[in-house]
Parts: C-alpha cells; structure tokens; sequence
C-alpha cells in the first residue's frame, strides 16, 4: 500500500515524498491542487496513509521563490478540501525543517503499522 502525500504548491510534497522513499517507503505525491477531480488522491489505490502538508501563503512564495497569489493558494485549498477531510495527518510545514517534517510523518506512519 502506497503512502500519498498531497497539499498547495510549494508545502513540501516533493521533498517529503523523495525523504519516504529513501526510507523504503511506496510514495504517490499528487498533484490533487492542480485537479479539480475532487478525488483524485484515491486514484492509483487504497492509501495506508494520507498525508496533508500545508504551509503559509508567504512561505509557500519563499520556497517558490516568487510571490505566489493568495487568491491561488485559497483556490488549491479548496480543491484539496476532499483529501484534507480524509487525512491520516495534517501537518503545516510553515516553521518545521524538512528533516521535522520527516520525523514526523515517519512516526505517524509507524503508529498506523505502516
């Protein structure tokens, strides 16, 4: 069973998602915030675990490195409200280091077995 990772741009899929698979894990990051197929996280199979990162509007700018529109972010939150209400973890990345965020969902997946 795979472990999905969705949220808006710039909250830390990418990086997360290459963390799990050097830690063994089966990783589908998707790219539901730019869908609107309201289910589109539950394509590819069941998850063992859904996770959600979010972060701030002005941090997602930094790590894009250029302004991302507030207007956008809120249109990519509600596009993801599906997978965020069906999340194993909801986790903000506005102030965690990739490696917190890591440990974090790491531990999340061992309470769940996976």
């Amino acid at each position: 069973m795979d472990v999905v990772v969705v949220g808006p741009c710039g909250a830390g899929k990418t990086t997360l998602a290459a963390a799990l698979r050097g830690a063994g894990y089966t990783v589908r990051a998707v790219a539901q915030e730019h869908s609107i197929i309201r289910d589109l996280w539950q394509h590819g199979g069941e998850a063992a675990a859904l996770i959600f990162l979010d972060a701030a509007p002005d941090v997602i700018s930094i790590r894009r490195g250029h302004d991302f529109p507030l207007w956008l972010y809120h249109e990519q939150l509600q596009r993801l409200k599906d997978a965020r209400e069906h999340a194993t973890l909801v986790l903000d990345t506005t102030v965690l280091s990739s490696a917190e965020v890591r440990a974090a969902v790491l531990a999340h997946l061992q309470t769940r077995g996976v």
